[in-house]
């Protein structure tokens, strides 16, 4: 399993980077535009990356961030989703939206993404929220380490859009613990992920 590639851009194009990671190995990596546009040709860059197998395609999938991959994981796992529309969804949208478009049930934020019909969309969004409701429920049942989650509206919905990303309902009332409730949901989310990458 190749865990992440390291070296210098050499090369980028629509949804594909290049790396170069020296002693005469250079990867193609498929590839977001928001990954794309947080890299750039000359400089140091690392990718955290899936390898996806299919007959007789290999394909190295490889992002700016660990959410992203997860992100990535997660769409690919859903039925009719596969690499190529979860890149689009991801080009469209940071993990942040993702989560919140799944939170909200916010079809349009994900068939802007080329190649996802409203149909696709719907599936993504019930999916997700199956396996969140299944989380939540195994976590409740388990006892919540005593962490209960966090009351307010903003802090519920950044909360449900970390469980999304693939963290436990305890890893997300502990991110959030002590944040600015004021804060647009989105940013709450950017700062809890900030504190958990640490």
């Amino acid at each position: 399993m190749i865990y992440a590639v390291s070296g210098t851009v050499e090369h980028t194009e629509p949804n594909l980077a290049v790396i170069d990671t020296s002693g005469g190995v250079s990867y193609a990596v498929n590839t977001s535009l928001q990954t794309l546009a947080r890299i750039k040709k000359g400089e140091k860059a690392r990718l955290f990356t899936h390898l996806h197998l299919r007959e007789a395609v290999c394909e190295l999938y490889g992002f700016a961030s660990r959410e992203e991959l997860a992100s990535f994981r997660l769409l690919i796992g859903i039925s009719g989703v596969g690499p190529k529309a979860a890149v689009s969804i991801l080009s469209v949208g940071t993990p942040e939206k993702l989560a919140l478009a799944v939170i909200t049930g916010d079809e349009k934020a994900l068939t802007g993404a080329p190649g996802v019909g409203k149909k696709l969309a719907q599936r993504i969004i019930l999916e997700l929220k199956d396996k969140l409701s299944r989380d939540t429920a195994a976590v409740s049942a388990g006892g919540s380490g005593g962490f209960a989650p966090e009351p307010g509206g903003a802090f519920t919905e950044a909360q449900a859009a970390l469980c999304v990303l693939g963290y436990s309902p305890v890893e997300a009332a502990m991110a959030v613990k002590g944040l600015d409730e004021a804060l647009p949901v989105e940013e709450i989310i950017r700062q809890a992920l900030k504190r958990m990458s640490r």
